[in-house]
C-alpha cells in the first residue's frame, strides 16, 4: 500500500455508486489524478467541506484498489468558475505534473489563452476547423478552434473564448 501526499486543486467531483465521489484532481507534485472518495456524500462526511471544485487542498491519497482520497484540507479557494475547472479537467491527461500550469491555476491571472498555450495549444496562430477564418474559440469535447460565427451557433458549455 503506497501512500502520496501533495497540495491539489478540486478539479470536479462526480458521484459514485450510492455515496461515495469521484474527485478529479490536479495536484503539484503528480498532475492530474482521479481519487475516490468512501461516503464522501454522507451527511457525517468530513472530507466533502474541503474539496469542492475550486478549492486548493492539502491531500493524502492511498493506492489500494485504485486511488483512495484518505484525507484533505482546505487551505484556500480560487476564483475559476467550475465551468471552466470542469473543461480543464476533460483537457488534462492522467499524471502529467506541469509547474507552470500550477502556477498559473494558482494565480489571480487565469485565463483559457494561457492555459492553452501551457497545455500545448496555440491560440495565437488558431484557425477555424470549419470556415479556416480567425480562431476566437476553443472547442472543449472535439479540441479545436472555431470562429465566433461557428462558437455562437454551440451550447454555452461546449467552447471557451480566446478573444
Amino acid at each position: 500500500m503506497y501512500e502520496y501526499q501533495s497540495e491539489a486543486i478540486v478539479l470536479d467531483a462526480v458521484p459514485a455508486g450510492e455515496s461515495d465521489t469521484r474527485f478529479f484532481l490536479y495536484t503539484k507534485k503528480y498532475g492530474r489524478i482521479v481519487a475516490r472518495a468512501q461516503s464522501a456524500r454522507k451527511i457525517t462526511s468530513k472530507l466533502t467541506p474541503h474539496l469542492q471544485a475550486g478549492d486548493v487542498a492539502e491531500i493524502r491519497v492511498v493506492e489500494k484498489n485504485g486511488l483512495r482520497l484518505a484525507d484533505a484540507l482546505k487551505m484556500r479557494r480560487l476564483p475559476h468558475a467550475p465551468g471552466d475547472l470542469w473543461g480543464l479537467n476533460r483537457l488534462l491527461h492522467d499524471t502529467e505534473r506541469d509547474d507552470r500550469l500550477w502556477h498559473a491555476l494558482c494565480a489571480d491571472m487565469y485565463s483559457w489563452r494561457g492555459v492553452l498555450t501551457l497545455i500545448g495549444w496555440n491560440p495565437e496562430r488558431a484557425i477555424c476547423a470549419r470556415c479556416r477564418s480567425a480562431g476566437q474559440a476553443f472547442l472543449i469535447g472535439t479540441q479545436e478552434f472555431v470562429c465566433e460565427t461557428h462558437a455562437s451557433k454551440l451550447p454555452p458549455g461546449a467552447v471557451v473564448s480566446i478573444a
